[in-house]
């Protein structure tokens, strides 16, 4: 059996639900192929910084997360518990909410705008190019869409991207971390991202809605602890901080890596978000990117299906995106090299490098790149 649509969105994370909410916004017929069953649940991004707020306002899901999230106002470096930098952001706050409620929002908003359009359970297995649009087969071969165009949203491993035969290259910056999810220690404001630079590597305290945290701290991943006794027993080596380890979540190791796709587009198709580039995710720096991809890539698809004719309209979206993405891997690089583990004389330095960026005019462009302006 076969359906044709205008857009077949493949995976239906973050950015993909995002993009197709503004293409049925729009009036395109699109569809989101995800193959999972059912959403992850498990911890993930949570900034939603002001230019993804941007776009979650353009789908119109903006108020509702707005209403859900804790605001971030504040950023703070300390090292030994001595302060090194301030900054505010109280114009434009980053917001904190968990990725999977923010989902939530969006794959709620598309049903409203397009019953039916998110298919789970649907994995793509091949894309092949048709003279008037792409094929796309599913898993077991029985069904296939046909589309004019088809977006590959399916993450930093994405399928749809080796299918197209598309590599990527890495890019300069690289680190372990561990994560995991508690209350306040009750040092910190609710309304502050405190970032512990510290000799054995950085230890990073962001605010979550309901007066908890998320802690993310440097470390070698085959020495993460997997379960919350060590994490509390890691947190308080690192900061003297105490927290129960029953309080915490399970710790989550994961490796920041950075990656850049050698092209963003073949013929009719094309790539956003980590399919296209993958960023460091402190911060969800690489959903936000993601997001601002979704909605240049949303303007470009709404022309190009006004205007039949043009077959790959997408060489100016991949120009804008991929400078984009390179200055946010500068700007992920820059943080995770400052957050190595450090000492001696190395340390004096850095610190007093932060404390540089941390007077004016410097500390207005600190602000600027902590809130992800200008990407």
């Amino acid at each position: 059996m076969t359906r044709s649509v205008d857009v077949a969105v493949v995976g239906g994370g973050p950015v993909g639900l995002l993009l197709a909410c503004l293409l049925a916004a729009g009036g395109a017929d699109v569809v989101v192929c995800e193959r999972r069953e059912r959403p992850a649940g498990v911890p993930r991004a949570i900034g939603v910084h002001p230019p993804g707020l941007t776009a979650l306002e353009r789908a119109g899901v903006g108020p509702a997360v707005r209403a859900e999230a804790a605001p971030i106002r504040r950023g703070l470096a300390l090292c030994a518990g001595r302060e090194l930098a301030r900054v505010r952001f109280d114009a434009q706050p980053v917001l904190s909410l968990p990725q999977d409620r923010t989902e939530a929002l969006l794959e709620a908003r598309l049903a409203q705008l397009a019953p039916g359009a998110l298919r789970r359970g649907h994995d793509v297995t091949a894309v092949r190019e048709r003279p008037d649009g792409i094929e796309v087969e599913l898993a077991g071969g029985a069904a296939v869409l046909s589309a004019r165009y088809v977006v590959a949203a399916d993450g930093v491993r994405s399928p749809v991207r080796d299918m197209l035969g598309i590599g990527s290259l890495p890019r300069r910056g690289h680190a372990d971390y561990v994560m995991a999810d508690a209350s306040g220690t009750g040092t910190e404001a609710e309304d502050e991202a405190v970032i512990h630079l510290e000799p054995d590597g950085v230890v990073e305290s962001f605010p979550l809605p309901g007066g908890r945290r998320r802690w993310v701290i440097r470390v070698p991943r085959e020495t993460a602890p997997t379960d919350g006794e060590g994490f509390a027993a890691l947190l308080a080596h690192r900061l003297g901080v105490r927290t129960p380890g029953r309080a915490l979540t399970v710790p989550s190791a994961f490796t920041a890596r950075q990656r850049l796709s050698e092209r963003f587009a073949r013929g009719r198709a094309v790539l956003v978000g980590d399919a296209a580039h993958e960023i460091s995710p402190i911060g969800g720096q690489g959903m936000n990117l993601g997001w601002i991809d979704a909605v240049d890539l949303a303007a470009t698809l709404a022309d190009a299906l006004d205007d039949g004719a043009r077959a790959a309209p997408f060489a100016e979206y991949e120009r804008r995106r991929r400078r984009s993405a390179s200055r946010a891997t500068r700007r992920a690089a820059f943080n995770m090299a400052m957050g190595a583990p450090v000492g001696g004389v190395r340390r004096l330095a850095r610190d007093a490098a932060v404390r540089m960026l941390a007077r004016p005019p410097a500390r207005e462009a600190l602000a600027r790149a902590f809130t992800m302006h200008g990407i």
